[in-house]
């Protein structure tokens, strides 16, 4: 079944000292593109979140973010208690200063808080990257499920160009006797003597140039390889854009060789509904 490249996710986790968000986007890209926006908490971790991304969704522009909220208020900083009691003993030895001011305005001068610096245990890693598995979890349903809608359209326009392909049959069967009667019936009006061993020979060869027997069934099997690789097993985009490719070679070829109204008419029907099916593909993991 295929999936597309189009897809969202977004999980968070609350624990009683921190909530973590992680939400991601995905758009068809010809190859990865990960845009990742982590909190600095998180910044060693950056290029095995990527990794863990990339090896999941294969494809795609990739928008990544982390969002970290601390539920506790400056839990990592402290007071640096020597040196707020060293400016207010300097202080009180400065006229002009009331005493019950000097704590505040010991606490706006440098290094009277300091930050401890907090570790990421195993446990809290643990959970990120938990948090990521159950994005990616979503991230890839949406996708299966853009995927299958996808699914439903490209059956529904193969079947319009079998349809086509067999209205071209039905009108090509009598093509080759149509174009006999009318050089025959053209020659006839110059009232002229012919070689008719001579004439059969350049008619043969001129039906043969006309003839669209093989794009026919290299079409019709285009065709069919194309649903076959929809319902394998794993998406396989651009395997269906090459398929496609070969599809419009034998489109134009037998446009081309046609000579006919009708079948003309049919080409360019087949042509629309190609063209959509390559605007959908670009999607197509």
């Amino acid at each position: 079944m295929i999936s597309s490249m189009t897809g969202f996710g977004k999980s968070e986790l609350i624990q009683d000292y921190k909530t973590i968000t992680i939400e991601i986007r995905t758009l068809n890209s010809k190859t990865i593109d990960i845009n990742s926006r982590l909190p600095y908490r998180y910044k060693e971790f950056d290029m095995l979140l990527r990794k863990k991304i990339a090896d999941s969704l294969k494809r795609g522009k990739i928008d990544f973010s982390v969002i970290y909220k601390s539920n506790k208020e400056d839990s990592n900083s402290v007071v640096n208690k020597k040196i707020v009691e060293s400016y207010i003993s300097q202080l009180k030895d400065i006229e002009g200063f009331q005493e019950s001011d000097l704590l505040s305005i010991a606490m706006k001068l440098p290094e009277t808080l300091k930050t401890e610096k907090n570790e990421i245990d195993e446990e809290e890693k643990s959970s990120l990257l938990s948090l990521l598995d159950k994005t990616l979890f979503k991230v890839i349903s949406f996708r299966d499920q853009e995927g299958e809608t996808l699914f439903n359209d490209f059956i529904k326009r193969c079947k319009l160009l079998k349809i086509y392909l067999g209205k071209i049959t039905n009108v090509d069967n009598n093509r080759k006797k149509k174009i006999k009667e009318k050089i025959n019936s053209e020659i006839k009006k110059l009232k002229v003597e012919v070689d008719q061993n001579r004439l059969e020979q350049e008619m043969i060869y001129y039906i043969e140039k006309l003839d669209i027997t093989e794009e026919k069934i290299r079409l019709k099997n285009h065709i069919s390889y194309f649903i076959e690789t929809l319902n394998s097993n794993t998406s396989q985009g651009k395997k269906l854009g090459f398929i496609c490719q070969e599809m419009g070679r034998e489109i134009n070829t037998i446009g081309s060789k046609a000579n006919d109204f009708e079948i003309q008419k049919n080409v360019v029907q087949m042509k629309d509904e190609l063209e959509k099916i390559k605007e959908q593909l670009l999607n197509i993991l």
